[in-house]
């Protein structure tokens, strides 16, 4: 079973935050959390330092490669950053992901 995740914590939300599921709009803090299981990759959030998470909009998405869900990853990690409800984004797959 192929199987990759990555955490980046300290991502602080731009104006407008994050939207989650369960929790609707966070701001603040955040630690970002991207796990793929080799066929799709979800994203959640947590308030760093608690032990809650939550789900990003949006997640899970399709994604054919680990490659693929790290820029994923840290796509998500930037429109956090960027704030404006940030969601996870439709992410598209090139020939080479």
């Amino acid at each position: 079973m192929v199987f990759a995740s990555w955490t980046t914590p300290g991502v602080f939300t731009g104006r407008g935050g994050a939207r989650t599921v369960e929790a609707g709009i966070l701001t603040g803090d955040l630690t970002v959390h991207t796990t793929w299981d080799g066929r799709r990759a979800d994203v959640a959030v947590q308030y760093s330092g608690t032990s809650q998470w939550f789900t990003l909009s949006g997640s899970p998405v399709s994604c054919r490669s680990e490659r693929a869900s790290r820029d994923l990853h840290q796509e998500v990690v930037e429109s956090i950053r960027a704030g404006a409800e940030a969601t996870v984004p439709q992410f598209h797959q090139t020939a080479s992901s």
